[in-house]
């Protein structure tokens, strides 16, 4: 894949493929490729040859979650600034949830922080297992504020609870078992399984398929549609803690490879 578009996009049969396209970066969401992503969103939205759409990541990485290159910048960014990138993030995260048609994540390796709200976003997640993921913020001084809608309407309250807190790494079969992840697949299965899914899918008339969803946002979570609005409320919440002190520490100690001041072992 070529290196110039973040995200690149393949229509066939009547699934759009679309692939995190920063391989060297480990596919990290900078501006750039939060603004590309959501762009081709709205394309497919609007395209009636697509019928169904497929989320991964080029190289061996699904996605590393935020641009290291960014993290560092927005150090020294104020709580505005700050404010104006989480909620490019949050408005993505809604556009994916909210998309009318079936969406897959093809999990194609590890994921950390945003990815964890690009997955929990999509409909269907099909995860390889080799694959690793963490939600990673407080170790940085800061929060998994913008995906955390998304995510608590996928598992528990206790699972949150654990995994925000700890900042464990979850294996491919935790992320199932917690209700990230809906089948764990060995690497040179993905293909394999997502076909299969995706025929399943497209066995079905597209306006039954749109309706099933809405169905299901309308029924099972009534409180479905405000997931976009409070992801938004939460990226302000993010945006105050990015500019303290511990988050400033955080930020800094990854930098410098060196442990945080809060840290005792």
């Amino acid at each position: 894949m070529s290196d110039e578009t973040p995200v690149t996009i393949e229509i066939s049969g009547g699934v759009a493929h679309l692939t995190l396209n920063r391989p060297d970066k480990r596919n990290a969401l900078d501006r750039a490729t939060i603004g590309a992503l959501s762009a081709v969103l709205e394309l497919c939205r609007e395209d009636p040859t697509v019928r169904m759409l497929q989320l991964s990541g080029a190289g061996n990485v699904f996605c590393a979650g935020a641009d290291l290159t960014e993290m560092q910048a927005q150090a020294h960014a104020s709580e505005q600034e700050n404010l104006a990138h989480a909620e490019k993030l949050a408005h993505l995260l809604g556009a994916l949830d909210a998309f009318p048609k079936p969406t897959l994540a093809r999990i194609n390796g590890d994921g950390y922080g945003g990815a964890l709200g690009l997955i929990a976003a999509c409909d269907i997640a099909i995860v390889a297992e080799p694959a690793k993921f963490a939600f990673t913020e407080v170790r940085l001084g800061i929060i998994p504020a913008v995906a955390s809608p998304f995510v608590l309407a996928k598992i528990s309250e206790s699972a949150a609870l654990r995994y925000f807190l700890t900042a464990e790494t979850l294996s491919a079969a935790t992320l199932k078992e917690i209700g990230l992840a809906h089948e764990v697949v060995e690497a040179d299965s993905l293909d394999a399984a997502c076909n299969r899914i995706s025929s399943a899918i497209l066995k079905g008339a597209p306006e039954a398929l749109r309706e099933a969803k809405a169905l299901i946002r309308d029924v099972a979570h009534a409180t479905a549609p405000l997931r976009a609005q409070t992801s938004l409320q939460m990226a302000a919440r993010l945006a105050s803690l990015r500019v303290k002190g511990e988050a400033r520490e955080g930020f800094r100690a990854f930098f410098e490879k060196r442990k945080a001041s809060w840290r005792a072992d």
